[in-house]
């Protein structure tokens, strides 16, 4: 849903002095400043060349990319599937193939999976080696397997692993929701294995950054003291209050700032992010709230949770369940949308619902706040992180679709008469999360730091 940039081309054949190895860690980010050597000082003022590998670059790079090209180093980015990129960043981009004929164990599947982009990636980086280009950074998303191998293919560039999530049976997503558990005898063998890559990545890496501090908690103890916490940014100089804004549905519908609108946004409508839950909470907030009209963004598929039934979808199944008792010319399904628009349905919203089980945060839920939203959501430990009930927004049980249905419409009734709770959720994000006073800087200092070398 967020916008895209041109992207470029090209070779970087410049030549690049090998750093030394990264000394035993202690705790805290300092522990990772190179040795003040004379070697350090001679390399004090020259650029440094970046490589970032993610399978849909730039995803949670998008900012921190292009703001290291325009300081001047030479920014490179290994990607599977090709994507828009930031200017100043050169794009390549490889194919990850199964081996034909080889069925792995069942508990192997997704380790295999990883593996097979993980050497292809490393196939990619002894290219870029050829071509003449050798980082002395790499920056990468481990979560999919294309991290496995950098250090084989460049044992002295420093590797930075953005950590997202840390899978485990108790106090995450999974088991979470009664309505989907586990399945299998033993679900905890299946989790086990999906950690391998992130554990071996956690191994090789010289730092790690996690976005959240619930997110951090989730990972295991021996690896905290290479850790630090930097959110992605959000930019809250674009997502911001509009009193003014308008927006016209595909109906024809138009909708403005002060209007009884709902808002629900989920890069996917699945469960894992509470749409099951809103759906069954829409009959009783429709009857209460006879004027709303409600807006819901996302996409059909899956993106994080199980996949629905064969030959249906989780739209369809929590739609049809509740399809007899709501007015389905006030429910509009928008799909996904451009940024620009998805910006104009959070600054229309009278009540915006977010909900999630134990897992990662997603970007939307910090974006409404930072558009001065009246967020209504899950009293899960990821949003209770950011969100304080009655504060800056309005916590209920995940589950608890009345309570939720009740909480909606009274943010929705407040609209006018909330604005220090709106001002408050804007200001969390301000003072916690914002992209070019917060979070650039501060990865910029800690790269810094771990090189060495202005960056």
């Amino acid at each position: 849903m967020h916008g895209a940039e041109v992207a470029r081309s090209g070779r970087c054949r410049r030549s690049a002095t090998v750093l030394p190895a990264a000394a035993a860690p202690e705790p805290g980010v300092r522990s990772f400043r190179a040795a003040d050597t004379a070697a350090g000082r001679k390399r004090h003022d020259r650029h440094v060349n970046i490589l970032f590998v993610h399978q849909n670059f730039p995803g949670q790079f998008r900012h921190l990319a292009p703001a290291l090209a325009q300081a001047g180093h030479a920014v490179h980015a290994l990607s599977i599937n090709r994507r828009p990129v930031p200017p100043g960043v050169t794009l390549h981009v490889y194919k990850a193939q199964r081996p034909p004929g080889f069925k792995p164990h069942p508990l192997a599947a997704d380790v295999e999976a990883k593996v097979i982009r993980g050497e292809a990636a490393a196939g990619a980086m002894l290219a870029l080696q050829r071509e003449g280009f050798t980082p002395d950074l790499v920056i990468a998303n481990p979560g999919w397997g294309e991290a496995l191998f950098v250090k084989d293919v460049w044992p002295r560039a420093r590797l930075v692993c953005l950590l997202e999530y840390f899978y485990r049976l108790e106090g995450g997503d999974v088991g979470f929701d009664p309505e989907f558990p586990p399945t299998g005898p033993l679900p905890g063998l299946r989790l086990r294995m999906k950690n391998l890559a992130l554990l071996e990545a956690m191994n090789s890496m010289d730092l790690g950054v996690v976005p959240t501090r619930w997110q951090r908690s989730c990972l295991p103890a021996a690896f905290q003291s290479r850790l630090v916490e930097i959110f992605d940014g959000i930019d809250t100089d674009t997502v911001r209050p509009d009193p003014s804004a308008r927006l016209v549905l595909p109906d024809g519908t138009a909708l403005q700032a002060g209007d009884a609108v709902v808002t629900f946004v989920a890069r996917s409508l699945e469960p894992l992010r509470g749409y099951h839950v809103f759906m069954r909470a829409l009959p009783r907030l429709l009857q209460l709230c006879p004027t709303a009209q409600v807006l819901i963004v996302g996409a059909d598929g899956v993106s994080y949770g199980a996949a629905a039934p064969a030959g249906q979808t989780w739209k369809s199944i929590f739609l049809d369940e509740v399809r007899d008792r709501i007015d389905e010319r006030r429910v509009h399904f928008l799909g996904q949308l451009p940024y620009g628009q998805f910006l104009k349905v959070l600054q229309v919203s009278a009540a915006h619902v977010y909900l999630t089980y134990p897992f990662v945060l997603s970007w939307s839920c910090l974006e409404a706040m930072s558009a001065g939203c009246h967020l209504v959501g899950s009293a899960t430990a990821p949003v209770q992180e950011f969100v304080a009930d009655g504060v800056n927004g309005t916590l209920v049980d995940f589950f608890d679709t009345e309570a939720l249905a009740a909480a909606v419409a009274a943010a929705v009734h407040e609209r006018g008469s909330d604005g220090a709770l709106r001002a408050a959720a804007r200001q969390t994000v301000v003072e916690r999360c914002d992209l070019r006073r917060l979070a650039l800087p501060r990865y910029r200092q800690v790269l810094a730091e771990l090189m060495s070398v202005p960056v």
